[in-house]
């Protein structure tokens, strides 16, 4: 099971608008085709609402009681967790659930705190972890989510992370190529099948190396070369 977590805001209190659950669709169908054979469900969380509200982390609560409904309606079946933005801060975030064994964090929106704060890895401990981001990304500072890398790594050597070079936000200017290395990472991570060499290179590397692995273009073309 993949639970996607949408993009939000950093503050409100309003019911997230229809656009941030569309904009996951392309990204479930993509996962939902890939994992076919294996029998891999997708479903978008709705969030009850639109930011992210300081300490009340509203998309973590939301997270975590998704994967209580996975257990409740699946069984115990591995759940990853991938968000984009603030989901993807939320699928990090949710990481301790009992049913969540990976996690996929696209740009993630990790703002920065005074170093007696920062941003937990604890939960990560025992999960495949995957964050990925663009260079030029200019909502969600890269530089943050390869320091939270950095501080997983130590804790959790299944962690990695790819930067996609000159690419924004939204990943838009390889997003065949991110796609495919979601949709490997989810299969390996979900269905113990084999990493494709780029990913499995980046979860035995050390830091920085695996921090800070170049996507390749083309990647997905012939993953498993």
């Amino acid at each position: 099971m993949v639970l996607l977590l949408p993009d939000g805001r950093a503050d409100s209190h309003r019911r997230p608008s229809p656009l941030s659950y569309a904009a996951q669709l392309p990204f479930a169908r993509s996962l939902a085709r890939a994992g076919t054979g294996d029998g891999l469900a997708v479903h978008v969380l709705h969030y009850r609402r639109r930011g992210w509200n300081a300490d009340d982390a509203h998309p973590v609560e939301d997270a975590a009681w998704a994967a209580d409904e996975v257990q409740r309606r699946y069984g115990d079946v591995p759940v990853c967790l991938a968000g984009h933005g603030m989901g993807g801060r939320a699928a990090l975030r949710a990481a301790g659930h009992g049913a969540v064994t990976s996690v996929l964090a696209l740009a993630p929106w990790l703002p920065e705190r005074a170093a007696a704060e920062p941003e937990p890895v604890k939960q990560l401990v025992g999960r495949r972890v995957l964050i990925v981001h663009g260079t030029n990304d200019e909502r969600t500072d890269p530089e943050l989510s390869y320091r939270l890398a950095e501080r997983a790594k130590k804790s959790n050597r299944d962690t990695c992370r790819f930067e996609v070079h000159s690419d924004g936000h939204a990943l838009r200017q390889h997003r065949p190529e991110v796609m495919a290395l979601a949709a490997d990472f989810v299969r390996g991570s979900l269905f113990a099948r084999s990493y494709a060499r780029p990913v499995a290179d980046a979860l035995a590397a050390p830091p920085p190396l695996g921090l800070r692995m170049p996507l390749a273009a083309g990647f997905g073309r012939s993953l498993r070369h």
